[in-house]
């Protein structure tokens, strides 16, 4: 029963978070560098995503312990082990999952380059769930009460958010002058699931009695919002796979949001980008189920073992202790603002006679830079600070190698490949590369790759 209680804690305990891609931004040989940075330094005459294959990208993250410490065949048992992570983290450790598929996508120069406009639109569906380690949830499940007379257990530990949707996008990118470009990006959100469940509060304690030798004191003050689930418990008797189609395509919460970025060279061979991503909402409305446990409970008695109780059921104890209201409320989620920054010296003539193509990002071979990531979080932001180095091998291969710190790990080694053959453009990211030699132990993991079809600008440079 721990176990499984154990279990339920973390499932809910999920909440939405877009994964740093510190090797993607920038890197303006892969088309979707625009996704990060609608004002990116792009050349690209055309080009057209391969439907469905332009773009995969997945990460797995955690601060705290890894898969490793959880299920390790190492003769050590499950529930020790259980215990081992949940005192050895702390409320403000993170378990993250993000994933990305492509669509379609799509992107073409306006009239003649002098003019400098550039016209990008796609379709992705994306996967985001994070969620704080619910220490206090944890502890009562494992241990019950008895052991922690006086404890204050929060219930402010559950701050929730995930979520599935599909985002259709147009962007536009013009050079403002030669030093300066602009871009902006509108989206529209199609919610297909949705679990939300911030601003929780409550607390939860026993310590002994004035009138009694016990006195247990429950408020609680949590709602769970949900969209998208109903249907599948309701009776259901569709096809599923067509339904979820349909929320895909504009069948499910829809929502409205936008993306700004920059490109700014002081000097030719100085440059500086910024972008903001995803300022936008969805708003629920159908399909929708709020779960309210609200109330207060004071028990004055002889056991202090509320929690797992003589009959060990929880669940039940809890209900008994504040009811559960089921409700059908709309109501409307932010996705979580990213915010990105660059600053890149460039050395080494990277153009050869045999090149015939434009713009700042072409004429160096070598490039250095810093990169800075911040993005909302429920609690306090989550940052990550990159430092990297890119080199043009050929006119169609071009490497990015970066080092990140963030709140996952320190030590934090990608690598970015993309080439060009033809006009097929491949592209494979990966990061944290010095954990591949057990993935089991990595506390984080990004991969991402695509192919797509490019049709270089070419004209004589200046």
């Amino acid at each position: 029963m721990r176990k499984l209680v154990l279990l339920f804690i973390f499932a809910v305990s999920i909440s939405c978070f877009s994964q740093n891609k510190q090797i993607l931004y920038n890197f303006t040989s892969v088309p979707q560098s625009m996704l990060i940075n609608p004002g990116s330094d792009v050349k690209y005459n055309w080009f057209i995503g391969i439907p469905l294959f332009s773009g995969f990208s997945t990460n797995v993250s955690s601060s705290g312990f890894s898969a490793f410490d959880l299920f390790a065949n190492n003769g050590i048992d499950f529930n020790a082990k259980l215990r081992n992570v949940v005192f050895s983290t702390s409320r403000n450790d993170k378990v993250s999952i993000n994933q990305q598929l492509e669509i379609f996508s799509g992107g073409f120069k306006l009239g003649d380059w002098q003019k400098g406009s550039y016209f990008s639109f796609g379709m992705y569906q994306e996967l985001d769930l994070f969620g704080y380690v619910p220490k206090d949830y944890a502890i009562l499940a494992l241990d019950g009460n008895k052991d922690y007379l006086g404890k204050i257990f929060d219930f402010g530990d559950l701050s929730a958010k995930g979520e599935l949707l599909s985002v259709f996008h147009l962007g536009y990118h013009k050079n403002v002058s030669e030093k300066l470009i602009l871009g902006a990006r509108g989206k529209i959100y199609s919610g297909i699931f949705n679990l939300s469940s911030t601003k929780n509060s409550g607390y939860f304690y026993t310590k002994p009695g004035t009138t009694s030798i016990y006195e247990q004191v429950i408020s609680s003050n949590v709602l769970v919002n949900t969209s998208g689930f109903t249907n599948y418990t309701d009776n259901y008797s569709d096809n599923v796979k067509s339904d979820i189609l349909k929320k895909t395509f504009f069948g499910g919460n829809l929502g409205l949001g936008f993306d700004l970025g920059l490109t700014y060279y002081p000097k030719e061979n100085i440059q500086f980008t910024a972008s903001i991503v995803d300022i936008g909402f969805i708003k629920h409305t159908s399909e929708v189920r709020n779960y309210s446990y609200k109330g207060y409970y004071k028990y004055e008695g002889l056991t202090p073992d509320f929690i797992i109780g003589n009959s060990n059921n929880l669940i039940k104890e809890f209900y008994d202790a504040i009811p559960l209201d089921t409700l059908s409320l709309k109501y409307t989620t932010w996705r979580p603002v990213k915010f990105n920054s660059s600053i890149q010296y460039s050395f080494g003539d990277g153009r050869n006679t045999d090149c015939n193509c434009i713009g700042n990002e072409m004429k160096f071979k070598n490039s250095v830079g810093a990169q800075l990531f911040v993005m909302s979080a429920p609690r306090t932001s989550l940052m990550a600070l990159t430092t990297y180095y890119r080199r043009k091998f050929f006119d169609s291969l071009e490497m990015k190698a970066t080092y990140t710190i963030d709140s996952y790990s320190s030590k934090n080694i990608g690598l970015g490949l993309s080439t060009t053959i033809g006009k097929v453009n491949f592209y494979v990211l990966a990061d944290n590369l010095l954990e591949y030699r057990d993935i089991s132990k990595a506390n984080s993991l990004s991969f991402q790759l695509g192919f797509n079809i490019i049709f270089p600008d070419k004209k004589t440079p200046d």
